[in-house]
């Protein structure tokens, strides 16, 4: 109570300096009322209460009179306790120290409580660390053999994608062979084609000459004259000039008709051989183009069955790297039981 007191000594001025307008407008009776009424009112509101504290925080009290306060409170605290009854004193320090107990007690079954739920949440905790090392332990080793599968299927991949090399390799340059070769048979037959078309120009112009030729003779020979009409072909003669017709005619006749007849059988024996020339060369153009076709595949279909290949195993590589790093990677927890 008197340090309270003194509390209020240091208080109580701030308290009227703040509300000094209204006491000096109020009387006596107003003042009380004050007191009573209006200033607890005030102070009900939190901000004019804390505004209050922070007032009262904020006083400055010079260190004299705090030295003064202490011996005040020194000498009243003797003199209370010179005064009071030593039994009510024990009996109060007894209660106290009851209480302190009481509080120690509970302080410490509450620690022990504490301490056994602590160690429960633990174990189950360790327990579910334990089963999650275990479901990690066997997802590292299904890693690793996949691991193995995929490096062992890479490998496999590889010596087929080696050996597809090695036989794309060798069919390309058999390709290349053939192709050549076919276009050297189709440069030759077309040299053939010229040739022979140049021969049948020839003969064909040789052959008009001796057409010419023959038909000039024809013409002045009163004998043969009928026997050919101006587009010659071999008119029928009538019986009578066949009687009249001499021997030597009918021979030089039959020569000229048998020349006419090679010369007419080489003819078309020429342009056979041009047609079959012709159609061979088409034929060998058409094979180019197919084998062309199917060397494009192969080198298409080779391309992306690497390349998926390829794709597929670095895919397959990198995903198993990286789940052995995070599994690599987990801590292990450590083992204790509770107490």
């Amino acid at each position: 109570m008197g340090l309270l007191g003194m509390g209020h000594r240091l208080f109580v001025p701030k308290l009227l300096a703040t509300s000094k307008e209204d006491l000096l407008q109020a009387d006596f009776e107003g003042a009380l009322k004050f007191f009573r009424v209006q200033l607890p009112k005030r102070y009900r509101a939190a901000e004019n209460a804390r505004r209050l504290m922070d007032q009262a925080c904020n006083i400055k009290v010079p260190t004299k009179k705090l030295k003064k306060f202490e011996k005040e409170y020194q000498t009243l605290r003797e003199s209370q306790l010179q005064q009071e009854d030593p039994i009510d004193r024990y009996q109060r320090e007894n209660r106290r120290l009851q209480e302190a107990s009481m509080r120690l007690e509970q302080e410490n079954d509450d620690l022990a409580h504490e301490l056994v739920t602590s160690k429960i949440a633990l174990r189950n905790d360790l327990d579910q660390a334990e089963d999650k090392a275990d479901v990690l332990n066997k997802e590292l080793l299904s890693t690793k053999q996949r691991l193995v599968e995929t490096e062992e299927e890479k490998r496999r991949q590889e010596e087929e994608t080696a050996q597809l090399k090695e036989v794309f390799r060798r069919e390309l340059e058999k390709a290349e062979l053939e192709i050549k070769k076919t276009t050297a048979i189709i440069a030759e037959y077309k040299q053939i084609c010229s040739q022979l078309s140049t021969r049948l120009e020839k003969q064909q112009a040789a052959t008009k000459e001796e057409l010419d030729i023959v038909r000039s003779k024809v013409n002045g020979c009163d004998h043969c004259r009928d026997l050919f009409s101006t587009l010659g072909s071999v008119q029928t003669l009538s019986p009578g000039r066949d009687k009249t017709s001499t021997e030597p005619m009918d021979e030089e006749k039959d020569g000229l008709k048998e020349q006419l007849r090679q010369l007419e059988l080489e003819l078309a024996q020429t342009k056979l051989q041009l047609v079959e020339a012709k159609y061979r060369i088409q034929e060998l153009e058409h094979q180019r183009g197919l084998l062309m076709n199917e060397i494009q595949a192969a080198k298409n279909s080779w391309l992306s069955k690497t390349l998926g290949s390829l794709k597929s195993s670095a895919s397959t590589s990198s995903s198993s790297s990286s789940s052995s790093c995070s599994t690599s990677q987990t801590p292990s927890s450590p083992k204790e039981g509770p107490a």
